[in-house]
């Protein structure tokens, strides 16, 4: 069985990302590190906060950092969850994959190499 390093990103959905951004901006006390027309990212106290403009995600998404994604996606998929997005490389090596639980809750895996 493969570890996790705990959930350290949560991606939002947003509709109007400069409205959002102003919103996370005052929330978090901080300006954003990525900021850019497709993607809005914040690292505060140990966790990576993003806004993602026209994502077909419902909600806010989860994800829980790993060592190894290709292991962890087969052992909670062995455990009854489903792969909803395969990993794919996102930039610099890090991959991503989400995956639904047996409520259909999207949950998400993160590796950086």
């Amino acid at each position: 069985m493969t570890d996790t390093q705990g959930i350290k990103t949560v991606l939002h959905p947003v509709s109007d990302l400069a409205k959002a951004k102003d919103v996370y901006i005052a929330l978090l006390g901080i300006q954003p590190q990525a900021d850019s027309d497709y993607y809005v990212g914040f690292d505060v106290a140990g966790q990576h906060i993003g806004l993602v403009p026209g994502s077909k995600m419902t909600g806010p998404v989860a994800y829980w950092h790993v060592d190894d994604i290709e292991a962890k996606l087969a052992e909670v998929t062995a455990a009854g969850a489903a792969v909803h997005e395969a990993p794919r490389n996102v930039g610099g090596g890090r991959l991503v994959a989400t995956f639904t639980d047996a409520d259909g809750n999207v949950l998400g895996l993160v590796q950086d190499k």
